[in-house]
């Protein structure tokens, strides 16, 4: 299974794709910061996020995307932006019939370090260690989207409790044609 990890926010989105591996192991494939300029008008950072959720979407062909579920914070732009940023993943998901599930940040940091009050150092440490890198990804928007994919590998159903596809959504000719196109992308 291939997961992008999506850690949503206006200036910074953090995006890594994490394919994996038998022994519930994971392996690295992609991991970048999509970023926008606060001077720019709302709906063009929007824009410049929404290409790179879309490039990253159509080059590396992911089964599932991991959205960092929103949660209330005391500053109001700050949770509206991550809520548009968010919601442009799941669409841009739900555009290809990706399934998509959203993990809470402390569901995550338990994931990844054994306990929801970890600080963002132990998130990378972790981050680091389970994939086998040399250094910790920088910043941590890149390291929370690859926790976020390592979570959903390890906790599919995420904080929704069930899938969002009903099994039989897709027919099984639509299922074979989806898996075609990935496969015939990842090998490109």
């Amino acid at each position: 299974m291939r997961v992008l990890g999506v850690d949503p926010g206006l200036t910074r989105c953090g995006l890594g794709v994490v394919d994996a591996l038998p022994g519930r192991r994971a392996r690295l494939v992609h991991v970048d910061v999509a970023r926008s300029d606060p001077g720019l008008d709302v709906d063009q950072r929007l824009l410049l996020i929404e290409r790179a959720i879309e490039e990253c979407l159509e080059e590396h062909a992911p089964d599932t995307v991991a959205v960092e579920r929103v949660f209330a914070q005391h500053n109001v732009s700050t949770v509206m932006g991550t809520a548009q940023v968010a919601g442009l993943a799941m669409v841009a998901a739900a555009r290809r019939r990706i399934p998509v599930a959203l993990h809470t940040p402390s569901e995550v940091k338990a994931a990844v370090t054994g306990s929801g009050r970890a600080d963002k150092a132990q998130v990378q440490t972790m981050v680091a260690r389970l994939l086998g890198l040399a250094e910790v990804p920088r910043p941590a928007d890149a390291a929370d989207a690859l926790a976020l994919a390592i979570c959903h590998l390890w906790r599919p159903a995420g904080a929704l409790g069930s899938p969002q596809r009903e099994p039989g959504a897709l027919t099984a000719a639509q299922r074979q044609w989806a898996a075609a196109e990935q496969a015939a992308r990842r090998r490109a």
